[in-house]
């Protein structure tokens, strides 16, 4: 499918929860956020129903994301729901990787294809800092079971103030040759200011070849992370919010005033 602006649009991002194990400093307070009530939050049944529309129409690429998804219960349920959909080429996740360890090989068994894991920096006292509460060795674990179970290529999404020359940037990429994992800097953004830029190393922020919708974990559509725009599945019908979304793509993003990153998957 198309948008107005003839971009191809076959990319959805599926938020399965707003909830997360970390507090990461550029993306919620230390004190955490107002969860949403369990019974906004939408079921594996609805966000199939949403995916099943959604790959009917022409997506054949689909994104697990949260907040943090591996503390969704039983997401490894909703991994093999989307990858019984005939018509997806590729399954992914992002996750910051401290239960992969825990849950690699049940999702590979699933049907998950790879995973992006977050890391942004090699030393233990400011990956700790950064994220508030994390163990890096949990996540370098998580790694580890994530190459083992197959998820490959495993991409690292890394986190940069400027420039990938900083130090951190720097010891994470180094870490990677070593590994064996691609890296991905995305330079850190702000929603309500509108603030972003490229992804070096990946697609993502280039407006002008955007190919994605989204879908936040409370059933809004939302064609585009730096906008206000969304489309509720539940009011307006799935099939029906999906089309205004498209249609509705803005050409450029600007800014988002209603969301924050630990709610709509980044």
């Amino acid at each position: 499918m198309y948008d107005r602006f003839n971009r191809k649009i076959n990319y959805l991002r599926i938020s399965v929860t707003d909830r997360c194990n970390l507090r990461c400093i550029y993306c919620m307070p230390e004190e955490g956020i107002r969860l949403l009530p369990h019974d906004e939050i939408l079921s594996f049944e609805e966000i199939f129903r949403v995916a099943e529309t959604a790959v009917a129409m022409g997506v054949d690429k689909i994104r697990i994301t949260g907040g943090e998804p591996l503390v969704r219960k039983n997401i490894t349920d909703l991994v093999s729901m989307l990858a019984g959909l005939p018509g997806v080429n590729d399954l992914s996740m992002t996750t910051n990787g401290i239960y992969l360890e825990q849950y690699a090989e049940a999702l590979a068994a699933a049907g998950l294809y790879r995973v992006n894991i977050s890391l942004d920096s090699m030393d233990p006292e400011r990956y700790r800092l950064i994220t508030r509460t994390g163990d890096i060795h949990d996540v370098l674990k998580g790694i580890d079971a994530a190459l083992h179970a197959g998820l490959t290529p495993v991409k690292i999404n890394c986190v940069i103030k400027k420039s990938p020359l900083e130090k951190d940037a720097r010891d994470v990429a180094a870490f990677c040759l070593e590994k064996g994992l691609e890296i991905r800097y995305i330079m850190e953004m702000n929603l309500k200011t509108g603030s972003f830029s490229k992804v070096i190393g990946g697609e993502g922020g280039d407006c002008a070849f955007c190919n994605r919708l989204r879908l936040t974990a409370n059933g809004k559509v939302k064609p585009c992370l730096f906008s206000d725009l969304e489309y509720d599945v539940r009011t307006m019908g799935i099939r029906e919010a999906l089309t205004a979304a498209l249609e509705n793509k803005p050409k450029h993003g600007s800014a988002n005033k209603t969301n924050a990153f630990c709610n709509i998957g980044g």
